[in-house]
C-alpha cells in the first residue's frame, strides 16, 4: 500500500524546518544506512545527534500526530525520529530495502521498520531527477511530489532514488512500527476507516455506521501488536533503563 499525503507540513512548517536544516552541520548519508545499502548510498544527511535537526524532527512529529490520514494508514505505535537528507550534483541511493530493525539513538527504542516515509522539502521543478521509485507485485511507482506532501510506503519494498542532476533534493525520512503488522490488514483497516468517516458524514449515527465502527475495532483489537512498556537501549545517568508507557491503539 503506497499512500500519498497531500501537505503534511504547512508552507510555513517547511520553511521553519528548512531553516533549521540549513544551518545543520551536515554529514555522509552512509552513517545510518546497512552494509548493504551503504555500497549503493551516495547523499548528505543531517547527523541524528545534531541540534537543529533534532528541533526540525519535533516540527515534522507534532504534524505526523495531527494529520488524521497518517494516523489512519500507518496505526503508528512508535515513529523514528525525522531524519532529513540532500541530493544534489548526481548524487543517488540505489536499489535496496530497508534495515528491518532500527534503534533509534534520541529516543532509547527499537523498533521494526513496518512503514517506510519520505516528506519533500523542495517542489520537483527546482530540480532534475530525484524521483523516489517503489517496486511491489504491480510494477514500479515514480513519485517526486511538491514540498509538505509525504509518501508512505511498506519499509519491505525494494526502492531507490534516481540521480539528481540539476538543483538539490531536500527530504525528510522516517519509518514506522505500525501496531499492524501486516501490510494487507492496515490496508483493509485504512479503507474501512475511511468508509466510516463517509458514513459518518452522511448518516450520522446510522446503524450501518455503529456496526462497522464495531468490526473495524474489533478487528484492530484482534489483529494489533501493542507492548505497553518499551526498555530502552541507552542508560540513564542513574544506571536504570528507561521505561515509557504506550497508549491504547486509536482509531
Amino acid at each position: 500500500m503506497l499512500i500519498q499525503i497531500p501537505d503534511l507540513l504547512t508552507r510555513e512548517d517547511v520553511a521553519k524546518v528548512r531553516a533549521l536544516i540549513g544551518r545543520a552541520q551536515w554529514t555522509d548519508g552512509r552513517i545510518t544506512a546497512g552494509p548493504q545499502s551503504a555500497m549503493t548510498k551516495n547523499n548528505m544527511q543531517v547527523p541524528e545527534t545534531d541540534p537543529q535537526g533534532t528541533e526540525a524532527s519535533r516540527i515534522v512529529l507534532a504534524a505526523l500526530h495531527r494529520n488524521p490520514t497518517f494516523i489512519s494508514a500507518a496505526l503508528p505505535h512508535h515513529i523514528f525520529t525525522p531524519l532529513f537528507n540532500r541530493y544534489s550534483g548526481g548524487e543517488s541511493f540505489g536499489a535496496h530495502v530497508d534495515n528491518a530493525i532500527r534503534s533509534d539513538p534520541r529516543t532509547g527504542t527499537r523498533l521494526r521498520t513496518d512503514l517506510s516515509a519520505t516528506i519533500f522539502l523542495e517542489d520537483p521543478d527546482k530540480y532534475d531527477g530525484g524521483e523516489l521509485v517503489v517496486a511491489d507485485t504491480y510494477g514500479e511507482h515514480r513519485v517526486k511530489l511538491r514540498k509538505g506532501h509525504m509518501v508512505l510506503y511498506p519499509a519491505h519494498s525494494l526502492h531507490h532514488v534516481v540521480p539528481v542532476t540539476r538543483g538539490a533534493r531536500l527530504g525528510c525520512f522516517f519509518w514506522t512500527q505500525s501496531m499492524i503488522r501486516d501490510d494487507a490488514k492496515r490496508a483493509l483497516l485504512f479503507d474501512m476507516d475511511r468508509s466510516i468517516r463517509q458514513l459518518s458524514a452522511e448518516t450520522p449515527g446510522g446503524d450501518a455506521t455503529v456496526t462497522l465502527t464495531s468490526c473495524y475495532h474489533n478487528l484492530v483489537r484482534m489483529w494489533s501488536e501493542v507492548c505497553t512498556c518499551r526498555r530502552a537501549l541507552r542508560h540513564r545517568a542513574n544506571g536504570r533503563t528507561s521505561r515509557r508507557r504506550r497508549g491504547a491503539p486509536s482509531g
